[in-house]
């Protein structure tokens, strides 16, 4: 049986559910200069966004018992997936487990800034009734949504949006026409998405060091339209994001994932025309338990 580490923790059913198989569970997080060695003494090791496990470790825990890593989640950019397969370690996800909750919370940010709810409820708090300034609110049914990136969370989401009577476009890495009839969706450029759409919503992986939404990219958005993202906060430049914003370029911004986590960009959370969350897309309890099975049902058909 397995000796494994969970580092950011896991749901407790699925943990038990480990150890009813017979496997060894221990629940530590270990800092970045002491995560490699720490590694050696395990055979499996599972992580979410907190814990990032870069050359540096695989090379500590090269030889050891160390075979399989796990991120609990879709993205798994936080950790260094082919170096660690070069040197024996298999890297796995759970695509599946949080898609309909990550969908949700982009769904609820638009919701919240075309109704300005994220504002009015921190005006309400302050004694202020507010009503006159919160008198254009906008609709999302006849609006056009596009999306980043059009994989299991971009597809959950098609599929809200369309149910809400939104048009749906999208773009990616690749075109996948059998999609559009199943979606009822329409693959488009990206300079077209970004021209046409009153909501654009990223859900791609971080692309390198180089944010995907710059000056550039906002400058080709629809006036008045409202981003949103889910994925990851290294896809959007904040500085470039905050100019929009102030600019009165964007509506507003929805914003789950931030370029430093946790984010000390209080210029951008704290503006008016943003509706912020710390990082909870797929921070539901099903999304936990899926996960959470997910991760025993990877573990439980490896072969230590």
């Amino acid at each position: 049986m397995a000796r494994i580490l969970i580092t950011d923790g896991m749901d407790k059913s699925a943990i038990a559910k480990l150890q009813e198989l017979g496997h060894e569970v221990v629940e530590q997080f270990y800092e970045a200069d002491v995560l490699g060695e720490a590694m050696r003494d395990f055979d499996a090791m599972v992580v979410r966004s907190k814990t990032k496990v870069r050359a540096p470790h695989i090379d500590a825990a090269k030889g050891s018992k160390m075979k399989l890593i796990i991120r609990g989640g879709v993205g798994v950019d936080n950790i260094d997936v082919k170096y660690a397969e070069e040197n024996g370690m298999t890297v796995r996800n759970t695509p599946r487990a949080s898609s309909a909750s990550v969908a949700e919370l982009a769904l609820t940010h638009m919701l919240a800034l075309s109704r300005f709810v994220a504002s009015a409820n921190v005006t309400m708090r302050e004694d202020k009734w507010e009503k006159a300034k919160y008198a254009k609110g906008m609709e999302i049914g006849g609006k056009t949504l596009g999306i980043i990136g059009f994989g299991r969370i971009g597809q959950e989401l098609g599929k809200m949006a369309k149910a809400l009577g939104m048009t749906v476009i999208v773009t990616g890495r690749t075109v996948k026409p059998e999609l559009e009839a199943e979606f009822g969706v329409k693959y488009v450029s990206m300079d077209e998405l970004l021209e046409k759409s009153d909501f654009v919503s990223l859900h791609t992986p971080a692309l390198g060091d180089k944010p995907l939404v710059d000056a550039e990219f906002l400058a080709k958005m629809k006036h008045g339209a409202i981003l949103i993202n889910t994925s990851r906060g290294k896809n959007v430049d904040e500085a470039a994001l905050l100019d929009a914003l102030n600019g009165g370029k964007l509506r507003g911004a929805g914003l789950d994932v931030w370029f430093e986590e946790p984010t000390a960009n209080h210029d951008l959370y704290c503006h008016p025309a943003v509706s912020c969350t710390p990082h909870i897309g797929a921070q539901t309890v099903e999304a936990q338990q899926r996960i959470g099975a997910e991760i025993v049902d990877i573990i439980a058909g490896f072969a230590f």
